[in-house]
């Protein structure tokens, strides 16, 4: 029964549609989600997806496009933390900017007249129910993203890795910073969109975390975190369909899953390495 329905929903124009934007999404997210453990900025992908929450509900509340009130709101929230996280005060302004951007949404999210659950989607996410023209713009974001990570590749992976030394050597280790604070920005626009704002971080930081602990290859952990982020939309979205229980919910199982597995390989293969150096002491 449960092949049957899925196969069935399959055949959907919108379900294709939905699969699509959950592939797109997966390549989005997993090219930008090792870098983003490596910068060490995952709560302030937290709060980047707070801003841009409220440039949603706001612009759901002026009656204007969700999509593009997203993107304004995660791009500004992105900006500010580079820029106030260069003053080597980025916990404190992740923080301020954060309960920010939560108690505006809430207040955008209370003044909404029409229907409650359009506003709940955009906590949870309805992938589902994403448009031709949300797809395009999916679509458009994706690709400047991973053009932009692979023209700017060794610069923002040395400034990544080592910013004290990228600095030392020439690289404007600031413009950088700013640049790719912008991409998280928009990765997160789009992903509050189809994930909701609360569960951004099951795409945006799981895969790359998880690839991390596997390999310490830098180009490894890209091609493993787009695999691992592919793995958790595309199939939390097809796991959901036959229950037709919400898709968040299994995408973040998915990607919890796999980060234990991740974890207990990374586990496994320390200890061996310890027990080979104790071996070569002996």
């Amino acid at each position: 029964m449960f092949v049957a329905d899925t196969l069935y929903l399959l055949g959907v124009d919108f379900v294709q549609q939905a699969l699509i934007a959950a592939a797109l999404l997966g390549l989005l997210s997993g090219v930008i989600a090792p870098l983003i453990v490596v910068r060490q900025m995952s709560f302030s992908v937290h709060a980047t997806s707070e801003l841009a929450l409220m440039g949603a509900s706001a612009a759901l509340l002026a009656g204007l496009n969700i999509g593009l009130g997203a993107v304004v709101g995660s791009i500004a929230a992105a900006i500010v933390l580079a820029v106030l996280g260069l003053r080597g005060q980025q916990d404190s302004a992740i923080g301020v900017v954060m309960s920010f951007g939560l108690g505006l949404s809430v207040l955008f999210i209370h003044l909404y007249p029409g229907n409650s659950s359009t506003a709940l989607t955009l906590l949870t996410g309805q992938i589902v129910g994403v448009s031709s023209a949300s797809l395009w713009w999916l679509a458009a974001v994706t690709a400047l993203v991973v053009g932009a990570v692979a023209l700017w590749w060794r610069p923002l992976l040395f400034a990544s890795a080592d910013p004290l030394m990228a600095a030392a050597s020439g690289v404007p280790v600031r413009l950088i910073s700013v640049c790719f604070a912008v991409l998280v920005g928009l990765a997160a626009a789009q992903s509050v969109q189809i994930v909701g704002a609360l569960l951004v971080m099951a795409l945006l930081i799981t895969p790359g975390a998880a690839a991390v602990q596997v390999t310490a290859s830098p180009l490894r952990a890209v091609l493993l975190s787009v695999i691992f982020a592919e793995i958790s939309a595309v199939g939390g979205l097809v796991l959901s369909l036959a229950p037709g229980l919400p898709v968040s919910v299994f995408v973040t199982s998915l990607s919890f899953l796999i980060y234990l597995l991740c974890r207990g390989i990374g586990w496994w293969r320390g200890r061996a390495v310890r027990r080979d150096e104790v071996r070569a002491r002996q």
